[in-house]
């Protein structure tokens, strides 16, 4: 699936993300964009398996936290760097919108699965993903993204029967262009750690 950039998505929660493009690197593609975020909106405790993710505060506060840790804050000028394999969530801690500058490393599939996951949050009008999209993405992209505060037995048993239940079905014909899943060794879900390097003027602990 291509996409023509800049690209923008927008959720029913208060959150647009702006990619500007993919930048090809010798050790990754890297994608940079920007993200625009309503007071008290962010997403929930998640984890990207296999990249690493930095925002820069352009305006407004940022709070975020690791699995495990305390709640942190982050200011205009101020740069936060979540590793890979780090359950994480963030949010906009101030009263007036956060704007952050972004990059994610490997670019892998996120561009289409934050948009599709957006998509299918406008289309339930909430939070919470439209079921059988969820599941398709969820499940097929198990080896490179979990929403952690979903229970474990949905996220393993529920959702998977939702996934084949809409294949049966034909819900997933808006997918039939998605990129192929990356796969991942079990240990890499394993030795997953709550550790994180923050890359600023001050150094900070950080998320995502």
């Amino acid at each position: 699936m291509s996409f023509t950039y800049p690209h923008s998505v927008e959720n029913s929660t208060g959150e647009t993300l702006i990619f500007h493009q993919v930048i090809p690197e010798p050790d990754g593609d890297r994608v940079v964009g920007e993200n625009f975020v309503a007071p008290g909106s962010g997403p929930p405790m998640h984890v990207h398996w296999l990249q690493d993710e930095g925002f820069t505060v352009l305006s407004g506060i940022i709070g975020y936290q690791l699995a495990g840790h305390k709640e942190q804050y982050a200011q205009a000028g101020e740069t936060v760097v979540f590793k890979r394999g780090v359950p994480h969530r963030f949010w906009n801690a101030g009263t007036d919108p956060l704007h952050c500058s972004a990059w994610l490393k490997p670019a892998n599939s996120i561009v289409f699965f934050l948009s599709a996951l957006f998509a299918a949050q406008k289309k339930s009008g909430s939070p919470r993903p439209e079921a059988f999209d969820a599941a398709y993405l969820l499940t097929r992209y198990a080896d490179e993204y979990a929403m952690l505060e979903v229970p474990w037995l949905v996220r393993h048993v529920l959702m998977p029967i939702t996934y084949r239940l809409g294949k049966l079905l034909g819900r997933y014909e808006h997918f039939k262009d998605a990129p192929e899943p990356l796969k991942r060794a079990t240990r890499l879900r394993q030795s997953a750690v709550s550790t994180t390097i923050v890359q600023s003027k001050q150094t900070l602990p950080a998320t995502h």
